[in-house]
Formats: structure tokens, C-alpha cells, sequence
């Protein structure tokens, strides 16, 4: 009997600290499950797909183009999403591949930050020159001096007045 109380308490020693090992390692180990994540909508993927323009159609929107190439981008705009990207990250990806002319709005670097100078500057010189043109066609009329009466003694108006009387009295 001393020899299987021996044995018994060193044995539930290893069965114990085992088990605190197989527990320790399954803890190490454990990933909690999680969902997948849920599928993002129509609303979701046009939300961005509206920022960009089809590779293919000309100025057409990538949420509104009706061809297949179209649908295959907005699934891969889908998947994207799905993958955890975030919206800048997703036109970034679409630059990249087939560059800036893909989205609504050029970027605002190099020879672009013209679109967004030159009409404001060429609507301010339009309006200064409206208001130039408009402001000199309102100036009042200067008055001008009438001439003075020819003088009587003037040999082509007496003959003139001659004329007339006797075309009146030839007219009688």
C-alpha cells in the first residue's frame, strides 16, 4: 500500500500540470470565431463607384455605366470593401491601374490646379470688363455747341432763298 500512495499522488501531479499545459496551450491558441463580415450594399459600393469614371465609356460614371466591365468593377469596389478598404484607398487602387482620368475630380497637382484657377480668374476678368463697357456706354452726352448762324451777307444763301421763291411762285 506505501507504494501506491506513492505513485498515485506523483501521477495526478502530471496529469494535473498536463492539463494546465494542454489548457495554457489551447488559450495561447484560441482565436475567438468571427462572422463574416456582412456584404456591403448596392448604396455602399455607389457611394464611391460616383467618384469615378469608367476606364471604358467615355465621361460616364462607374455607377451609373451599363456595361459588363462596369458591373466587374463595382463587384471588385465590393470585394474591396469587404476586405476592410477604405474609400481613398479604393480610388488609389483604381488610379493606380488605370490613372488620374478615372476620377470625377482631377487631382489638384501639376497642370489640373488650372481647372480649378482659371474660371474663377476668367469670370473676374469677364465681370471687369462688363463693368468697364457697361459704365463708358452710361457716361452722359457732353453738349456740344450748335454752330453759329451763317452770316447774312452769305452770297449761296441768298441765292438759295431766291431759288425758293421762285419755284413758289412758278408753283401758283
Amino acid at each position: 500500500m506505501k507504494l501506491n500512495r506513492m505513485i498515485r499522488p506523483t501521477s495526478t501531479r502530471f496529469f494535473l500540470a498536463g492539463l494546465l499545459f494542454l489548457l495554457a496551450l489551447t488559450a495561447v491558441t484560441f482565436q475567438p470565431a468571427s462572422a463574416q463580415a456582412p456584404t456591403p450594399s448596392d448604396d455602399e459600393v455607389n457611394a464611391i463607384a460616383k467618384h469615378l469614371y469608367c476606364p471604358v465609356c467615355e465621361n460616364t460614371p462607374l455607377d451609373v455605366c451599363p456595361t459588363v466591365a462596369c458591373a466587374q468593377w463595382r463587384q471588385q469596389i465590393r470585394d474591396l470593401l469587404m476586405e476592410g478598404r477604405t474609400e481613398q484607398e479604393i480610388r488609389d487602387y483604381f488610379v493606380a491601374r488605370y490613372g488620374d482620368r478615372v476620377l470625377a475630380e482631377p487631382p489638384r497637382y501639376g497642370f489640373n490646379w488650372l481647372v480649378y484657377v482659371l474660371p474663377p480668374v476668367l469670370f473676374l476678368a469677364g465681370a471687369f470688363v462688363v463693368y468697364r463697357v457697361l459704365r463708358g456706354s452710361y457716361r452722359p452726352v457732353q453738349q456740344v455747341e450748335a454752330p453759329p448762324p451763317p452770316p447774312d451777307d452769305d452770297p449761296y444763301l441768298k441765292r438759295l432763298e431766291e431759288e425758293l421763291r421762285r419755284r413758289e411762285q412758278e408753283g401758283q
